[in-house]
């Protein structure tokens, strides 16, 4: 077996031991008698799988009974439409701070249910910071702001809670559970599973239960929050949900999110210093903005940034290449990327230099 050290921004890399345990049971799971992709969504098998995987996340987070975990379909795309569909109506308006592509494409589909107020964004400065908290113009009687915790294109992410008194909404696809989670003043919290939680395929969303009472009535049934935190309502991603349960053991077995804070912190220190060491490699993100998950940096030229890419798969370093959008290199250093992989990429990078400095 050759596996690489990826640095793919999603799906991204997954802890080596699930991987292990999910392809020994892959042809009959405990005793199912059969693989856990071919069960019965309503068996005990799958509720208790589904049922562990909630609790471990409430532990995880520390939520109380007034949270539901709810696993669904559709990526945080959907929830982009699901939110404003459910919360916001033709009379009232909801907040959002434009931080970058996948903001904007919340915003624009909230816009077309209802009203939508720019509270911050950092266009201006070409998405390379989160816009500081003096400068955010909030709606008091705004139904939620939107919020969207950290940027995968740009490399920026919120070190601070976002400044208001109404009902948070956050796209926390891209750094849940990279770090302890301050869930207050939170209605609503959603994550595609493919960066730090499992397989593309599921998508968490915890939803508080007093934000919940305030969703419109006569919702479509499939796009109603209430419906599936009522019942099992159709046929959930049983694989999926299955791998996320146990990343979110191994989560508990490292220590929880503080041992992960600690883990991420220091691997993204040793890349940012590697970056900062001189003028031959440069960070597009400002310092106070920088992403633990997502490090975004430029060469001197496009022409060695694609030798950079070229030569660093050739030395088993793949998904480097920077988004289509922006063009640059990235490294996505999500909760699973061994802090081996940072030191091997590190070590790339001064034998690049040395080369071509």
């Amino acid at each position: 077996m050759n596996r690489i050290h990826n640095f793919s921004a999603g799906p991204g890399v997954l802890p080596l031991e699930v991987l292990e345990e999910a392809r020994d049971e892959m042809l009959s799971y405990k005793d199912a008698g059969a693989s856990v992709i071919e069960i019965s969504h309503r068996s005990r098998q799958y509720t208790e799988i589904a049922d562990s995987a909630t609790q471990l996340l409430k532990g995880l987070l520390g939520l109380g009974d007034d949270w539901n975990v709810l696993f669904l379909q559709g990526g945080a795309s959907m929830q982009f439409y699901q939110v404003p569909l459910n919360f916001l109506g033709p009379d009232n308006v909801a907040d959002y701070v434009d931080t970058g592509a996948w903001s904007k494409k919340a915003i624009a589909e909230a816009g077309a249910v209802g009203r939508v107020h720019i509270a911050a964004t950092s266009a201006e400065a070409g998405y390379s910071e989160i816009p500081e908290a003096e400068e955010w113009k909030i709606t008091d009687d705004a139904v939620y702001l939107h919020y969207t915790s950290n940027n995968t294109i740009f490399g920026t992410q919120y070190h601070f809670r976002p400044p208001t008194d109404v009902a948070l909404v956050c796209d926390a696809s891209s750094d849940f559970l990279c770090r302890p989670t301050n869930t207050s003043g939170h209605g609503l919290i959603y994550a595609g599973a493919q960066k730090n939680l499992g397989p593309a395929g599921v998508t968490v969303v915890l939803v508080n239960n007093s934000f919940l009472e305030t969703r419109k009535k006569e919702l479509p049934s499939m796009l109603d929050y209430g419906t599936h935190v009522s019942k099992l309502f159709n046929t959930p991603p049983v694989f999926a949900v299955y791998l996320v349960e146990k990343v979110l053991r191994w989560l508990h077995g490292l220590g929880g999110l503080e041992a992960m804070e600690t883990r991420n912190v220091e691997k993204a220190a040793v890349l940012y210093e590697r970056i900062d060491r001189n003028d031959f490699y440069r960070g597009t993100a400002t310092t106070d903005s920088r992403s633990l998950m997502n490090v975004t940096f430029r060469l001197p030229s496009e022409e060695l940034e694609a030798d950079f890419i070229k030569e660093a798969m050739d030395a088993g370093l793949a998904a480097l290449k920077g988004h289509r959008s922006v063009g640059g290199i990235r490294a996505s250093i999500y909760n699973a990327c061994d802090p081996s992989s940072v030191a091997v990429l590190v070590s790339f990078m001064d034998e690049f230099e040395n080369a071509n400095g």
